[in-house]
């Protein structure tokens, strides 16, 4: 298992908690809460060693693509592909929006 940390810019504080996904083969969760303005840290716990410029890569596309809030974000890995990971972080921001 390797542990990996990121940070990326973010806008204001994400409003609650979201969660999207489980940990199984070749999925992963994404557990979302509210971070310091400004900041999305990124936590990972992943069953794949050696990717860390993978990860940076994807996320940086993610965080990159349109705004996000702030946020301490957990992503617990089992071998999810990086179209996986891209969904499970799009579910866990839709799930902020006001229903």
């Amino acid at each position: 298992m390797e542990h990996l940390d990121f940070q990326f810019a973010g806008g204001a504080p994400a409003a609650r908690r979201a969660y999207a996904g489980v940990v199984g083969s070749g999925d992963l969760e994404v557990l979302l809460t509210p971070g310091n303005a400004g900041q999305i840290d990124v936590t990972i716990t992943t069953s794949v060693n050696g990717m860390q410029a993978t990860w940076q890569a994807q996320l940086a596309r993610v965080f990159g693509s349109h705004p996000w809030p702030a946020a301490k974000i957990t992503i617990n890995d089992f071998g999810a592909t990086p179209a996986v990971v891209r969904l499970r972080l799009e579910q866990a921001l839709e799930a902020l929006a006001p229903a």
